[in-house]
C-alpha cells in the first residue's frame, strides 16, 4: 500500500474527508422541525436532499468503486440518524480509498454511459455533493438559520 505522499491522488482523499465534514455540518446546522422545509413545491425537502446524497453516494461508489458499504439510509428517517450513517458510511469508503494504488485511480471505470478514470469519477462525485450542500445552504439562509463554515467566515 502506497502512502498518501506516495500517491500522487492523496489530494482527491483530503478532499473528500473534508467534504464529509462539511456536509454533515450543514445537515447538523438544521433543526429537526425544518426536516420537511422546502423552498418550492419542486424543491426537495431537506430530508429528502439527505436521502438523495446517501443513496446517490452509495451506488457511485458501489456500481464504479466496488466500493459497498450496505444499506445507505439509516433504520430512522430523522436528520441525526442521517448524519451518524453518512458519517460512518462516508469514513469506510475514505478508508478503502486510501489502501487504492495510483494504477487503480487512473483505471478506467464504467461512469454511467462511458469511461472514465476514478480519479476522474471521485472529482465528479464530490462536485456533485458540493452543488447538493449549497443547495442546502439556501434553506438554511431562507429559514433565517446560521450557516456553517465551509471555506472561511460566512456573512
Amino acid at each position: 500500500m502506497e502512502s498518501d505522499q506516495e500517491n500522487s491522488y492523496g489530494f482527491l482523499l483530503d478532499t473528500y474527508q473534508t467534504e464529509i465534514l462539511k456536509i454533515t455540518g450543514i445537515w447538523a446546522a438544521f433543526p429537526a422541525t425544518a426536516r420537511d422545509y422546502r423552498p418550492h413545491p419542486k424543491s426537495r425537502s431537506v430530508i429528502e436532499q439527505m436521502t438523495h446524497q446517501v443513496e446517490s453516494e452509495a451506488r457511485w461508489m458501489t456500481t464504479m468503486f466496488a466500493i459497498d458499504t450496505g444499506e445507505p439510509n439509516p433504520q430512522e428517517r430523522e436528520l441525526s440518524t442521517y448524519i451518524e450513517k453518512y458519517r460512518v458510511d462516508a469514513n469506510r469508503r475514505l478508508e478503502i480509498m486510501s489502501g487504492q494504488t495510483e494504477t487503480w485511480w487512473r483505471e478506467q471505470t464504467k461512469f454511467f454511459d462511458v469511461e472514465r478514470s476514478r480519479a476522474w469519477i471521485l472529482t465528479r462525485r464530490i462536485n456533485h455533493s458540493t452543488h447538493h450542500r449549497g443547495q442546502l445552504a439556501v434553506y438554511l439562509r431562507l429559514l433565517d438559520l446560521s450557516l456553517p463554515s465551509g471555506y472561511g467566515p460566512t456573512a
